[in-house]
């Protein structure tokens, strides 16, 4: 089942529970695919949904970070039950651990030494982690084993 199939699916399902806010999250998702979907001028591969979704996730979060700096605790609210609907269409997340194994892997790869080796792990480890990880975890868990 595609995602957009699965989404129409849970729309459908929201709309029976009347459950209002899981109802707009996957409307404001199923929006976002097909737009993408119109922009590529074909159906989306399964990297570029979850490319989609990411990209979806990361603008609540930073939503999420803002709200909470300024107090907003309604919409902190609003925003952390719509990452909770985003994250369920997503792929599992790696642990630190897990990705701390991977980077350590791809500076072996690359031959990485310093931290001038940045861009060239970051452009071979992302592609690996893409929706499995956040960007920031994979970021720092780089700048950290290349600072050693």
């Amino acid at each position: 089942m595609s995602l957009l199939d699965s989404l129409q699916k849970d729309m459908v399902a929201a709309m029976k529970a009347k459950d209002k806010g899981r109802l707009a999250t996957v409307r404001m998702l199923k929006a976002a695919v097909t737009n993408e979907q119109i922009n590529v001028g074909h159906d989306l591969t399964p990297d570029e949904e979850v490319s989609v979704l990411s990209r979806e996730l990361k603008q609540r979060k930073d939503s999420l970070e803002e709200f909470k700096a300024a107090g907003r605790d309604e919409a902190v609210q609003k925003l952390e039950e719509e990452i909770k609907v985003v994250e369920g269409y997503l792929p599992k997340q790696l642990s630190a651990d897990e990705v701390k194994a991977v980077v350590e892997e791809t500076i072996n790869q690359v031959g990485a030494t310093s931290k001038a080796d940045f861009g060239k792990v970051m452009g071979a480890v992302m592609p690996k982690l893409k929706g499995k990880a956040d960007g920031k975890l994979v970021n720092s868990t780089v700048m950290s084993l290349l600072n050693k």
